[in-house]
């Protein structure tokens, strides 16, 4: 039976002196291309590619807006910087940015949605879809029909839902869902096209929308014993548990004391 000798010990620091020379001669190798990739133009970022939703913005203004806040190359670029830059642009909500090799950054971008003007008239604050307040200029808006809608910064979504709960309601009148706030304290005001201020009180949505119903659904045959029309709603208190006050244009219950004449 043969037997393995012993590995004598200067052939194990050979050995071990080898594989030590190695991994650094590799390490070298490595820092030697990290460095080399690093330095080479060939990978500085060469082309900015932009896709996705371009309606307030333009790939040249885009460009020119975030190019000189990112630095480094293909390899060194820091995206998670880069993507906060194209999202401070104005109307970009949301960016993806992803390296193509061997000189490009690929992002593409979603633009806010807006659904609604948000907060006091002086201000330039929207909502988006999401329910998420943003700046922007106003004046870029298309649409001409966003409803204003208020409160307070944390429960604009709220805001938003309740908006989206209350505004059909008011389609049988004629009318439309121009204004909704929410106060401090949890009460909801509204406000029509026609400009009636229309008080509805604290309550959740279930209990809004029957308030809302009631008035909707008997609006009519009230003005009618006037010889008014919904339009002549200036104001509605909506918080009587069993039924509204009205102010109408033209109507007073109001007696005057004809020795005060």
């Amino acid at each position: 039976m043969t037997e393995s000798l012993p590995v004598p010990f200067d052939v194990k620091i050979m050995n071990l002196t080898a594989s030590v020379l190695f991994l650094v001669c590799g390490a070298m190798v490595l820092a030697a291309a990290a460095w080399w990739a690093v330095r080479n133009p060939v990978f500085a970022i060469g082309r900015i590619t932009v896709q996705g939703d371009l309606v307030h913005n333009n790939v040249v203004t885009l460009r020119a807006n975030v190019t000189s806040r990112l630095s480094g190359n293909f390899f060194t670029v820091d995206l998670a910087r880069a993507r906060s830059a194209f999202e401070a642009v104005p109307w970009v909500r949301r960016a993806v940015v992803h390296r193509e090799f061997p000189n490009r950054l690929q992002v593409v971008l979603q633009e806010q949605q807006p659904v609604a003007y948000w907060g006091a008239d002086s201000e330039s604050t929207l909502l988006n879809n999401f329910g998420e307040v943003f700046e922007a200029n106003t004046d870029d808006i298309d649409q001409d029909d966003l409803p204003h809608l208020s409160g307070p910064l944390d429960q604009a979504a709220d805001v938003l839902a309740m908006y989206q709960t209350l505004a059909p309601l008011f389609a049988p009148l004629d009318t439309t869902l121009e204004r909704l706030s929410l106060s401090a304290h949890g009460g909801w005001r509204a406000q029509l096209d026609s400009g009636a201020a229309i008080e509805l009180g604290h309550g959740t949505p279930d209990e809004l929308t029957a308030r809302v119903q009631r008035f909707v659904h008997t609006l009519t045959q009230v003005t009618s014993r006037y010889g008014r029309t919904a339009a002549a709603v200036e104001s509605a208190d909506l918080r009587h548990p069993d039924g509204y006050a009205l102010r109408l244009a033209g109507v007073t219950t109001v007696s005057l004391d004809p020795k005060k004449k």
